[in-house]
């Protein structure tokens, strides 16, 4: 079973500005994928108390979760951060593969694979290093793009909610500055700098509660009610997409969409309450957020609970979770329905998010919107420079320069919206024309008024955009994005089609390249001799690629997705080389190709294990001590069969020590930035 394992504030810190001031890239993603803002436009709006640059960003989920993630989804264009579900349970074990991106999103994860507290460490530590990269300006985002705003997300009842350990945990997210000066000392000096400004004490404002499949409505009710009561926090209610109801749902997925191979199991009906009674408590608990100050929203929707009919995730497991492009019709279908219900509702919005949406759900004032499944397919966090392209295009083509301008031209309500709010005769001409001249509505009416033709607008825009998801082909089955076909290669440790697909689509950046040398390894094996051991050399191995892949296991969840998108078999995450950060978590781990490297003043030590069988490999200089179950060798790397002596109980392939030494040296070398070097330049 695969353990996460956090990478401590220094050495992420490290690796962060070093990489960006060598490689122009952050944790593997090139600084030219890195979205700066729309220059000619203003997507800012206020969400609750706090600024945002733009209503986008990662939905809880696996890009949330370290905190290097959250760099990514922020130099990635995100500025809404839903952290990863947080739940009192944290000792669960995820199935492993546990996301299958094949076509659709299906997953069977549900919440952090971390300890709470560790979960609330990572999330500073993120939240910190995001606040450095701006005030270092090295990563050049303007000022007018920097406004980010973190979300908690907790679940699943109210036995775990009102928990001590869940207490603790919302509790200190309302004081996060001891953990902001702890880490702040454990930064390098030269990085110190760019963390004065540190964090709000009062980090997060609100949270999101997922309420998950099957939690009864007036548990639901008692767990939003606790957290405006007791902790003061603003509450989104996440709601579940079989609020439709079964007909419906059935209906939309199967005959509008064409995925009949997408059933969802009856049960998931029983228990979550009908429509109208999730409106009534939704209302109730709007007008007590209301009474303390605090807000009350919600976001359509979670994931969707089918039946698992795949080969891909483990035998037993008998849901898996949806997500993508039908979950968006689905979830549109249910704004739609909302809206109609509760017009003044404040809705977010995540399910099937892309690049070719955002606009659209921008438009009908969905705040925030948030994304998941695209960013696992091809590209990763890369793919956020076409959110930002279609999203600036569209902005030009409508010649809007605000949010609010988009809401009113995207659909071409402007004008309707503008006559249902009561302007109309000249004033409504001379407010139009404005807009169309000004690009923004931005002081054409006093603030009741245009509140007023903002929101029926939004109003108009979501029937309009419901009625076209319906009959857009994009949605149905057949038109989904398609990973790479296999090849019919198996993946060795070395030599693949180094494609560079697997790093980019690992949300916790475990994969990396590294350059390795053009050589032939000698193939020859040890045995005991006459006078000491003797070498006979039986072939060789050809390294005949300079770019290599690898894994660091600490930040591998062996969820499978680089699996899904490499074009070879083995999965990277099981057949390349896995690096672990300490000898602790190399030995806990009993997974293969495992190795643990440590730099020291005159070579290395590396250990690897393959086939359950530990060896251990120390240089100093050119002379080399190669020791294992049954043996202990020496010899000098300058002639290593000519200078071999030491013991051994039988044969021994001496192949192992040449892979372990171009593994160590290769990884360890000073041109090379990565999870397994950056701590020995902390030294520097």
């Amino acid at each position: 079973m695969a353990t996460l394992r956090p990478t401590p504030m220094a050495v992420l810190a490290r690796r962060l500005f070093d990489e960006l001031a060598e490689k122009q890239a952050v944790f593997d993603l090139p600084a030219r994928r890195f979205v700066r803002g729309f220059p000619e436009a203003d997507l800012s709006m206020r969400l609750g108390e706090q600024n945002v640059a733009i209503p986008f960003g990662p939905a809880a989920g696996p890009h949330t979760q370290l905190a290097q993630n959250l760099v990514l989804s922020w130099l990635a264009g995100g500025r809404v951060m839903e952290l990863k579900t947080v739940q009192n349970d944290d000792a669960i074990v995820v199935p492993r593969p546990c996301i299958d991106m094949r076509d659709v999103g299906l997953n069977c994860e549900f919440s952090q694979e971390l300890r709470t507290s560790e979960s609330l460490l990572e999330y500073v530590k993120g939240a910190l290093l995001v606040t450095m990269l701006a005030a270092s300006d090295r990563a050049k985002i303007p000022p007018s793009f920097r406004a980010t705003i973190f979300d908690a997300s907790v679940g699943y009842d109210l036995v775990g909610i009102r928990s001590p350990k869940m207490h603790e945990y919302l509790t200190a997210l309302g004081d996060v500055a001891p953990l902001v000066d702890r880490l702040r000392a454990e930064l390098p000096a030269d990085l110190r700098p760019f963390a004065e400004a540190g964090l709000p004490r009062r980090w997060v404002e609100g949270v999101t509660l997922s309420t998950f499949h099957g939690c009864p409505p007036h548990e639901i009710e008692a767990i939003v009610r606790h957290l405006l009561e007791h902790h003061g926090l603003s509450v989104v209610i996440k709601l579940n997409p079989t609020l439709l109801g079964e007909e419906t749902v059935s209906s939309l997925l199967h005959d509008v969409l064409g995925f009949t191979d997408l059933v969802v199991p009856k049960r998931a009906f029983a228990f979550d309450p009908p429509f109208t009674e999730t409106m009534a408590l939704v209302e109730r608990l709007r007008t007590r957020a209301r009474e303390l100050g605090l807000g009350l929203g919600v976001k359509l929707t979670n994931t969707l609970v089918v039946e698992n009919r795949r080969d891909v995730f483990p035998a037993g497991v008998r849901d898996a979770y949806l997500s993508g492009l039908p979950l968006h019709v689905l979830a549109v279908e249910l704004v739609r329905r909302v809206r109609a219900a509760l017009p003044t509702l404040p809705l977010s919005f995540s399910a099937g998010v892309d690049a070719h949406n955002l606009a659209d759900l921008l438009a009908l004032d969905l705040a925030p919107v948030t994304v998941c499944t695209d960013w696992l397919k091809t590209g990763g966090y890369g793919r956020g420079v076409r959110y930002a392209e279609a999203l600036g295009e569209r902005l030009a083509h409508l010649g809007a320069k605000d949010r609010e301008a988009l809401i009113l031209r995207a659909f071409g309500h402007d004008g309707e919206a503008l006559a249902a709010a009561g302007v109309g005769g000249e004033e409504a001409t001379r407010v139009l024309a404005a807009l169309s001249e000004n690009g923004s509505p931005a002081g054409l009416l006093p603030d009741a008024p245009m509140a007023r033709w903002l929101h029926e607008a939004a109003l108009r825009n979501t029937t309009t955009y419901a009625d076209r998801v319906l009959q857009d082909p994009r949605y149905r089955k057949g038109h989904d994005e398609r990973p790479p076909k296999k090849v019919g290669h198996a993946l060795s440790t070395f030599d693949c089609l180094t494609c560079d697909k697997c790093i980019a689509v690992c949300p916790n950046d475990a994969l990396f390249a590294y350059v390795a040398p053009q050589t032939e390894v000698p193939v020859s094996t040890a045995a005991p001799g006459q006078t000491g051991p003797a070498a006979r050399r039986t072939g060789t191995l050809r390294i005949e690629e300079r770019h290599q892949i690898a894994s660091f296991a600490d930040h591998c969840n062996d969820c499978g997705n680089c699996d899904t998108f490499c074009p070879e078999d083995g999965g990277p995450n099981r057949r390349k080389p896995r690096f672990f950060s300490s000898l602790e978590a190399f030995r806990e781990d009993r997974a293969d190709e495992a190795v643990r490297v440590v730099p020291t003043e005159t070579g290395y030590i590396a250990h690897r294990r393959t086939g359950g069988r530990e060896v251990i490999l120390e240089t100093t200089g050119s002379r080399a001590h190669f020791c294992g179950p049954g043996f202990a060798l020496r010899f000098d790397w300058r002639d290593p069969d000519g200078t071999l002596k030491g013991e051994l109980d039988g044969e021994v392939g001496l192949t192992e020590a040449r892979v372990l030494h171009v593994l160590a040296t290769s990884v360890l070398s000073d041109r090379e930035i990565n999870w397994p070097s950056t701590p020995g330049r902390l030294h520097d």
